[in-house]
């Protein structure tokens, strides 16, 4: 028979190499089995495959890399359900000695983590993070086809178009967004042998189900057109969104909005005096003349008196790092934080606010030892003085730069007469 590869090289009729590699295909027998014809699944992405001008011996490409990766990944819909992959699939890869992988809507790999010596073998065929594993760009395998037919999708050896993939045996799903039903990538179990059952695909797909759950649970309500906004992290003057306008709000009416925002019940004027200023001899005359210019610029109906309080709910950026760092959705809070509550203020409640959100954001990147989102952090304005989280990312990642700062760190903070260090203002 001719050989089904030279059907394949560049050049040769998309058509003509279809039906040689699938004559080959069915004429594929191990020792003492029957030939089986292929299926439908894999024949349609030969066919796709070969239209985009995959060769046999073609490889992928790595598109993101370092830097660049990690900032995708951590801004990524599926970053806040890796810890659940790694929980339902982790153990499963490792003791199996196969790769748990996770890609996007375009066949990117995000994440690749399994036993050490599959890994050590899938990156000589560039299976990493980073590397673009479309069907359009290596042909038929179980996480490109998944996001192609956007259904689950079972691989096995010579069913893959790529003769370097043919030795291996993958299954994979694709995981949607819960509320709009768009494909977000898809998670990818790959392997030997091991994984030619089908309940691996049944497994997988499994998977898929339980994160599109949680991400509906981690999914905050989609607010109403008319809800104000109030955007306070990372700046010292807040903004407030809210029927079309965008208001900047002077400091001192940021941090009454910041506080009436997280107190929906309201708060009395001595409350919001001890709240706002250190100084006590703060007169509630000096509170009541900052009340009414803040109603002045909000407009009418929106803040209400006795006790103080605003008359709709208004959404936070706040509030929402709160909400996925309470659900432990680590990477979605890091990814929202955009830095300090109002980094200026001195207002006590704010400073509490601030430091609280800080510390346990902190706490949980430490906790979680994510070397992307420790680095992250840590090359922040607000982190690059924190030796707790530089001590973490040296853990997880000692290259000589981090060994390098963690070291000045260190020597700065153990000189005479070193300022406290302060992980977040």
């Amino acid at each position: 028979m001719t050989d089904p590869w030279v059907a394949l090289e560049p050049g040769a009729d998309p058509a003509e190499r279809v039906r040689v590699l699938r004559r080959a295909h069915e004429t594929f027998t191990e020792a003492g089995t029957v030939p089986k014809p292929v299926r439908a699944v894999v024949a349609d992405s030969w066919r796709r495959s070969a239209r985009a001008g995959v060769g046999p011996d073609g490889t992928a490409s790595v598109e993101l890399a370092d830097g660049d990766l990690g900032a995708y990944r951590a801004e990524h819909p599926l970053a806040p359900v890796m810890p659940l992959f790694r929980e339902l699939l982790g153990t499963f890869a490792a003791d199996g000695e196969h790769l748990l992988a996770v890609c996007d809507a375009h066949g990117r790999l995000l994440w690749v983590e399994g036993h050490p010596t599959t890994r050590r073998r899938a990156d000589r065929m560039n299976f990493v993070p980073g590397a673009r594993w479309a069907e359009t760009a290596v042909g038929t395998n179980a996480p490109g086809t998944a996001v192609a037919v956007d259904r689950p999708v079972q691989v096995f050896a010579a069913e893959h178009f790529i003769r370097r993939v043919q030795p291996w045996t993958c299954a994979a799903a694709p995981v949607h967004d819960p509320r709009t039903g768009r494909v977000l990538g898809a998670v990818d179990i790959t392997g030997g042998d091991g994984l030619a059952h089908p309940h691996s695909l049944g497994f997988v797909q499994a998977v898929a189900r339980a994160a599109e759950s949680h991400l509906a649970l981690l999914t905050p309500p989609v607010p109403a057109a008319d809800t104000p906004e109030l955007i306070a992290l990372g700046r010292d003057e807040a903004q407030l969104l809210t029927g079309g306008r965008r208001i900047r709000l002077s400091r001192r009416h940021s941090e009454i909005l910041v506080l009436l925002a997280r107190h929906p019940e309201g708060l009395t004027g001595d409350e919001l005096l001890c709240a706002l200023y250190e100084d006590e001899s703060v007169t509630p005359v000096t509170l009541r003349a900052e009340l009414a210019r803040l109603r002045r610029v909000l407009g009418p109906g929106l803040l209400a008196s006795r006790p103080y309080r605003l008359t709709v709910p208004v959404e936070s950026d706040l509030a929402a790092v709160e909400r996925r760092l309470g659900t432990g959705a680590v990477t979605a809070a890091a990814t929202a934080y955009r830095g300090p509550l109002l980094p200026g203020s001195q207002a006590p409640a704010v400073v509490q606010l601030r430091r609280r959100l800080a510390d346990g954001l902190r706490t949980a990147l430490i906790a979680r030892s994510d070397p992307d989102l420790l680095a992250d952090w840590a090359h922040a304005p607000w982190g690059e003085d924190d030796l707790e989280v530089w001590r973490a990312l040296a853990a997880v990642r000692p290259t000589a730069a981090v060994r390098s700062r963690l070291a000045a760190l260190e020597s700065e903070l153990s000189a005479p007469h070193a300022w406290e260090h302060r992980p977040a203002r």
